[in-house]
């Protein structure tokens, strides 16, 4: 049973952007707006201003939103590894450089890179770094997590991070999928109608902070180290999302027409695990 999170604590300013504690505090008027959050589980007290790997699934577009605001409540600002299309955006690129956040560019030469950047940058850090395994919003036709990639697990074992995992349910109800490619308004306008239709309908947004993922007997450069480190945080993940969907064992109640169902996850609980007790 997933206990709710106690007072929440205020986060560090010395250690966050003025720019970025600006842009939490507009996303968390933007979350109150759209539907309730609802938080489970605590961010490991002892890792507090430590290093720290935070993972957790990508359910849809407005999710982000919804775990900025979350961590905003649990007492820290993360930063996120960001695709350079969102750094190098007009306007908004420029307050997400400001704000420090990490970028890889997926499928380019530069991607080994800005892993290596972002490994190094976590010794250090003194804020966690948060990541998608998954890579992408789930196509799963359940919404269960995908496969994934290795590269957090790859990341934490590289350099001795330590890794929590947040599992998210209900983001998904508040903008739909839409498309890949945006090339005028019919391609912005289904995002824009789901939107305003889920502040008419206030869709709860339950996320739960998971313990730290044991990874000790694992080490760096090992053959199949990598492999079995992302399946514990995947399944960790998995295991909480359980919790937090019990009443949606199977398949999400909300219908979103726009997102693709073309995948398929190996961490899907049997119909008979998923089943509330």
């Amino acid at each position: 049973m997933l206990t709710r999170m106690s007072a929440p604590q205020s986060p560090r300013r010395a250690q966050t952007p003025l720019v970025w504690r600006v842009m939490c505090a507009i996303d968390a008027a933007v979350v109150r707006s759209v539907g309730k959050i609802e938080i489970t589980g605590e961010f490991p007290a002892e890792l507090r201003g430590k290093p720290v790997l935070v993972t957790a699934n990508h359910i849809g577009m407005f999710d982000p939103f919804v775990l900025m605001e979350a961590c905003r409540k649990a007492g820290f600002l993360p930063r996120f590894m960001l695709t350079g299309g969102l750094l190098d955006a007009p306007v908004l690129g420029f307050f997400l450089r400001a704000a420090g956040h990490l970028r890889v560019d997926r499928g380019k030469a530069n991607i080994a890179d800005a892993f290596g950047r972002a490994t190094e940058t976590l010794k250090t850090a003194q804020v966690p770094l948060l990541l998608y395994p998954e890579g992408r919003v789930s196509r799963e036709p359940g919404l269960w997590p995908e496969r994934g990639k290795t590269g957090a697990a790859r990341m934490a074992l590289n350099g001795g991070v330590p890794v929590v995992t947040i599992s998210q349910w209900g983001a998904h109800e508040a903008v739909c999928w839409g498309t890949e490619t945006v090339s005028g308004w019919a391609d912005v306008k289904p995002l824009v109608v789901s939107f305003f239709k889920a502040v008419r309908r206030r869709p709860v947004f339950r996320v739960h902070f998971g313990p730290r993922v044991d990874l000790s007997d694992l080490a760096d450069g090992k053959p199949g180290d990598a492999v079995k480190a992302h399946a514990r945080i995947m399944r960790q993940i998995t295991e909480h999302l359980v919790e937090l969907r019990k009443s949606e064992p199977d398949t999400p109640a909300f219908h979103d027409p726009t997102r693709p169902t073309d995948s398929v996850s190996p961490w899907r609980p049997t119909v008979e695990t998923a089943q509330p007790k």
